[in-house]
């Protein structure tokens, strides 16, 4: 199974989903693609598999993945300072893939009916949405 983790800015989340996911489902394979160097380092050194970075990697990665996880802004368009181009957002959307999306308020959007956790929560919670998906 191939989980793609996208992440942008600094890289904090995906990291922290590159990790997780290597831990808890280690026979998975995890490509990471960051908007940005930054993040394309901070889940490589995380413990991705394979990692890229920018628009077009998003596109590609996109096709070939099971399983799509990170921010919520990465299905929306000109989110994330701008980081994540209309390019990048339509990739994701229109994915095969499943997408565990991760509630973020650096994102600039808020899903109401969604419980303010800490981001590390969040992320247990994705793995485990993930696990299910798998077994």
């Amino acid at each position: 199974m191939d989980i793609l983790i996208i992440d942008g800015q600094g890289g904090g989340l995906g990291r922290q989903l590159v990790a997780a996911v290597k831990e808890q489902c280690p026979d998975v394979e995890v490509t990471a693609v960051g908007t940005n160097s930054s993040a394309t380092n901070a889940m490589l050194r995380a413990g991705a598999d394979r990692a890229a970075t920018g628009e077009n990697s998003v596109a590609v990665a996109a096709r070939q993945a099971d399983v799509i996880m990170g921010p919520l802004g990465i299905v929306i368009a000109d989110s994330m300072l701008g980081e994540i181009t209309p390019q990048m957002a339509l990739s994701v959307g229109q994915s095969q893939a499943k997408r565990i999306l991760i509630p973020s308020g650096k994102c600039d959007n808020m899903v109401v009916g969604v419980q303010e956790a800490p981001m590390a929560q969040n992320v247990q919670k994705a793995v485990a949405t993930l696990k299910s998906l798998i077994s």
